[in-house]
């Protein structure tokens, strides 16, 4: 029996944004520090899936302080990604609300940032639904911490005072820290991953929150989730 529910966010609770936003929040950060025509490799480094050596790298490119840029690009995409929850561009998958019905301690470990965690859950009023939520503090530091290293679900963990969660994500990565910290993991096959082979093999693979109901182990509140048929006998 699992303990605990912990997810990822971006595409397993809530939709991705377009790939484009977070270009041109990269574009505005440069912008912003006073580089005005920044090489366009430079800026796709700082995009998606930054790396301490892309920093460092694409900072001393500019002579600026590594920390800074990344603080910049970290906050700047925050606030288009808040825009984009306002304006309805993310929002929650239609299943999101079949967590409610999960009978244990949830909690989130995102690479969103933690900025961005946070204004989404008020956004939709679900700050309650999990007892702890963590995304990444806009420092280098946390390029060190994040998935696919368990430092954050270490700390769900801890905070949750529970032992053997269930990890639901939607990427290697996801997976990879999952196994890192000894739990079992579920691959969420949202529509973005369709046609992705998980590597290395989750513990579950799901097609979206309503199966996490099923899958044994998981407590639900009520018991296990019926069929349309079921509920009319």
């Amino acid at each position: 029996m699992y303990d605990s529910v912990i997810f990822d966010h971006d595409g397993v609770l809530t939709t991705l944004v377009d790939l484009s936003l977070l270009h041109d929040a990269t574009w505005d950060a440069f912008d912003e520090l006073g580089v005005t025509d920044p090489d366009p490799d430079h800026v796709e480094r700082m995009v998606i899936h930054v790396t301490p050596a892309d920093v460092h790298a694409v900072a001393g490119a500019y002579d600026l302080d590594p920390e800074t840029l990344f603080r910049v690009r970290d906050e700047i995409a925050s606030a288009a990604q808040k825009e984009a929850v306002n304006d309805g561009r993310k929002v929650p998958y239609d299943d999101f609300d079949a967590i409610r019905r999960i009978d244990a301690p949830m909690g989130i470990v995102s690479s969103n940032q933690q900025a961005t965690i946070d204004y989404v859950l008020d956004h939709l009023d679900a700050t309650d639904l999990f007892g702890t939520a963590y995304g990444r503090e806009p420092s280098m530091t946390s390029l060190h911490r994040k998935k696919p290293e368990p430092y954050y679900i270490e700390r769900a963990m801890s905070d949750l005072g529970v032992n053997s969660p269930l990890f639901v994500g939607d990427s290697d990565s996801d997976i990879v820290a999952a196994r890192a910290a000894g739990v079992d993991s579920a691959f969420i096959r949202r529509g973005h991953r369709a046609d992705h082979t998980p590597s290395p093999d989750p513990t579950h693979e799901i097609g979206g929150l309503d199966d996490l109901l099923d899958i044994d182990g998981v407590p639900v509140a009520g018991g296990p989730s019926l069929t349309d048929e079921e509920t009319t006998q």
